[in-house]
């Protein structure tokens, strides 16, 4: 009995060694997919927190004091250039008007008959030109009224938007006071701050001819239809932020945009020489990204890389990594520093495209 458990023992340990090395065999045919880092000219899309402003918005004040006898638009109507939108109780300025038309007409006649004097030689030349100058303030006067009384008279200055009424019909209104605000939509100017770095990358890429396109992300999350061009840099840094503010000019035709809409700008900023490995080929140690190299001997090596830039299923290198190295793209895993692997090598310019983004 002792001899068959002896013996049953020791056919269990050569099955127990047997399964141990097929196990390690497996281990030791299992293939691993390497690539390279991508080296090449791209464009990383940044974000910006915008303002978004009318090309043209303005206050609509009161040139001249009185009662608002009528109002002929309403709050959020097109209007047109020239169009009344106001207008105050003429009955004052209309007064004056009569009365500094009558002083002309008088004084016109006086003009005349000195004229008329004057070439009978009865009169001097000194006393015709007297008159003359006394009949040129008449007219002034004349032309100073009608002035103000189309002054009472509120027309809109450009094609735009009304926005709330400051004052009702009935009210008192004096000499400057607001009345409403008008808004151009037809292109809106969008303001954004970019950081130095930035800046630099945009100067160096850009030319007055070919100016950079950038794209509106609504508050909705929706991207705008149309695409903006950046036409303006302010002069100065801000010294607070390190940042300088950009303008881009965006076509409104549907009028969707109104003034004082905030969003976010989607712009490319291009990148020279650029080292492109997918994101699915790092990991992470407390808050750190690594990827594992794969020296000549095939083993592979933990390094800590610096992330410049992030896109959908890409990361762009700032260091750790040059564009001679292999890395390891999948089983990342399944090996641990200074294991030594069989691998199959993939171009760069294959396994990117398999991704979701396409590198432009």
């Amino acid at each position: 009995m002792r001899i068959l458990f002896v013996c049953f023992g020791f056919c269990a340990l050569i099955s127990a060694s047997s399964c141990g090395s097929h196990h390690e065999k497996k281990e030791e045919e299992l293939t691993f997919l390497v690539t390279s880092p991508l080296k090449k000219d791209t464009l990383i899309i940044r974000d910006y927190v915008c303002q978004i402003h009318a090309i043209q918005h303005i206050e609509v004040r009161a040139l001249e004091k009185g009662y608002l006898e009528n109002i002929f638009v309403d709050e959020g109507q097109s209007v047109k250039k020239g169009q009344m939108m106001f207008k105050i109780m003429p009955l004052i300025y209309n007064a004056e008007l009569q009365k500094a038309q009558a002083e002309a007409d008088f004084v016109e006649i006086e003009y005349q008959n000195t004229k008329q004097l004057s070439e009978k030689n009865v009169v001097s030349p000194n006393e015709l030109a007297l008159a003359k100058a006394k009949f040129d303030k008449a007219k002034a006067e004349v032309s100073l009224a009608q002035t103000h009384l189309q002054f009472t008279e509120i027309r809109a200055p450009f094609d735009g938007i009304m926005d709330h009424f400051q004052v009702r019909l009935g009210s008192f209104i004096n000499e400057g006071d607001l009345m409403t605000t008008l808004s151009d939509n037809s292109e809106m100017w969008v303001y954004f701050n970019v950081p130095e770095a930035e800046y630099l990358n945009y100067k160096t890429h850009t030319t007055q001819e070919n100016m950079l396109s950038v794209s509106l992300l609504m508050a909705n999350n929706q991207l705008f239809d149309y695409p903006g061009v950046v036409k303006t840099i302010e002069a100065d840094f801000n010294n607070e932020t390190g940042n300088i503010a950009f303008r881009a000019t965006f076509p409104n035709p549907k009028g969707l945009l109104r003034h004082g809409e905030t969003g976010n700008i989607q712009m490319g900023i291009p990148m020279k020489n650029s080292i492109i490995i997918p994101q699915k080929a790092t990991y992470e140690i407390l808050e750190k990204k690594y990827v594992f190299v794969v020296d000549e001997n095939n083993v592979v090596h933990s390094r800590e890389i610096i992330i410049a830039s992030e896109m959908p299923d890409l990361f762009i290198i700032k260091s750790g990594l040059a564009a001679t190295d292999k890395i390891l793209l999948e089983g990342i895993r399944k090996v641990k520093d200074n294991d030594k692997i069989k691998y199959t090598y993939e171009a760069p310019e294959k396994v990117l495209p398999k991704l979701k983004v396409y590198v432009e």
